[in-house]
C-alpha cells in the first residue's frame, strides 16, 4: 500500500512538471486563427509558428546573444568563484568566516531592488546595449551561489593533497590549477547549469541594458509578440522551443554530475 502512494505521488509530480512542456509544444503546432482550447491537441503541425519566431524576432541574433552573455558568465563565474573558494575553504579563520558569510548574505539581495542605481552606474559607465556591461552585471549576481557551492566541496577535498603537492615542490598555484581545479569537475558542472540557466532565460537585466535589436537575448527579442494590442502566443511558444534546446542539450550532457555536485556542494558551508 505505502508503495502504491509513493508511485502515486511520483507519478502526479510527474504530470505537474509535463503539463508545461505538453501546452508549450501544442502551442507552438497551432496556427494563430485557432481558436480552440490550449488542452486540445492540434490537428496538423503548423510549423510556419518555427519560421515566423526566427525572422521576426531575429532568433538566430538572439541566440548570438545569449552564448555571449551566457558563456563568458559562467567562465569568469567559475574562476573567481574557484579562486575566492579555495583560501574560504582551506583556511578557515575568523577573517574568512566574516568573507564567506557576507559573500552568502548577498543571496537574500533582490537584484530589483537596486536596479534604479544600478542602471544610473550602467549609463554612467557607458555600458548601454554592450555585452561587457551585462556580463559583469551577472557575475555578480552569481558568485554569491557558486562560493557557497564551491566552498562546500572544496571543504571535503583532503588537505593532505595539499600537503602532498607542497612536499613534491608545488607552488600554491600548480596545486589549485593541477590538483584541486581537475577535481571540481562535478561541482563546476553543476554551477554551468544552474547559473547557465539563469544567465540564458534572464529577463530583468536584458530587457534594461540590451535593448537594441542587434544584442536582445532570447527572452527580450520574444517579448516583442505579446503588447497590450497585440498577442501571437503561438510565435512566442515556437520561439521558447527553439530557445530552450541549447540548455537541454547541455544538461544531457552534463546530467552525470549534476546530482553529485549539487549534494556535495551543500554538505559544508
Amino acid at each position: 500500500m505505502k508503495r502504491t502512494l509513493q508511485s502515486g505521488f511520483m507519478l502526479f509530480i510527474l504530470v505537474v512538471h509535463l503539463i508545461p512542456f505538453y501546452l508549450l509544444i501544442n502551442l507552438s503546432f497551432k496556427p494563430s486563427k485557432d481558436t480552440s482550447s490550449k488542452w486540445q491537441p492540434a490537428d496538423t503541425f503548423y510549423w510556419d509558428n518555427f519560421a515566423n519566431a526566427w525572422n521576426k524576432a531575429h532568433i538566430d541574433k538572439a541566440i548570438m546573444s545569449n552564448l555571449i552573455v551566457t558563456v563568458f558568465t559562467i567562465v569568469l563565474v567559475v574562476l573567481l568563484g574557484a579562486f575566492a573558494a579555495y583560501p574560504l575553504a582551506r583556511h578557515r579563520t575568523k577573517w574568512n568566516s566574516f568573507v564567506y558569510g557576507l559573500s552568502i548574505s548577498c543571496l537574500i539581495v533582490p537584484a530589483l531592488t537596486i536596479l534604479v542605481p544600478l542602471y544610473k552606474f550602467v549609463v554612467d559607465i557607458g555600458g548601454m546595449n554592450h555585452y561587457w556591461a551585462t556580463i559583469l552585471i551577472q557575475v555578480t549576481f552569481s558568485l554569491p551561489l557558486t562560493i557557497f557551492l564551491l566552498t562546500g566541496f572544496m571543504g571535503n577535498v583532503p588537505k593532505e593533497l595539499d600537503e602532498a603537492g607542497l612536499i613534491d615542490g608545488c607552488s600554491r598555484y600548480a596545486i589549485f590549477f593541477r590538483i584541486i581545479l581537475p577535481l571540481l569537475k562535478p561541482i563546476v558542472a553543476t554551477i554551468v547549469i544552474v547559473i547557465g540557466v539563469q544567465v540564458w532565460n534572464d529577463y530583468q537585466f536584458s530587457v534594461f541594458f540590451l535593448q537594441k535589436p542587434n544584442v536582445q537575448t532570447i527572452p527580450v527579442a520574444l517579448s516583442m509578440f505579446i503588447s497590450q494590442f497585440h498577442s501571437n502566443i503561438n510565435w512566442v511558444a515556437a520561439g521558447c522551443l527553439i530557445g530552450m534546446m541549447p540548455l537541454t542539450l547541455t544538461y544531457l550532457f552534463l546530467q552525470k554530475y549534476f546530482i553529485k555536485g549539487m549534494a556535495d556542494g551543500a554538505v559544508k558551508g
